[in-house]
């Protein structure tokens, strides 16, 4: 493997590594997206059906009514809350989406 390859892998796993641990990924995908132009929107369309394992028109209306944040969108699919509720969890649990859900699953 030549140097530059490993390097590559290298600051891969760091950069996945600290997106795990500030709260931006749920399973294995970068859910904290806000989708502020056409390709992000489309891109947080499919992060919230992949998270949730909804149809494509829940997905869409989630992120409406989510103000555009895939994480939030998916928080209240899951838990089946409203934005402002949403939000409150996520701030209870500092951002991580995996601690909100199970949380309200509790």
């Amino acid at each position: 493997m030549k140097s530059g390859t490993a390097q590559k892998l290298i600051l891969n796993m760091l950069s996945t590594a600290s997106m795990i641990r500030s709260g931006k990924s749920y399973r294995n995908l970068m859910i904290d997206v806000n989708a502020s132009n056409e390709k992000l929107y489309a891109r947080a369309v499919r992060i919230v059906m992949q998270a949730t394992d909804c149809h494509y028109d829940i997905a869409k209306k989630a992120l409406s009514d989510a103000e555009n944040n895939a994480k939030l969108a998916t928080l209240m699919i899951l838990t089946n809350v409203d934005l402002q509720h949403a939000k409150n969890i996520l701030i209870e649990n500092k951002g991580f989406l995996r601690k909100a859900v199970e949380k309200k699953g509790n």
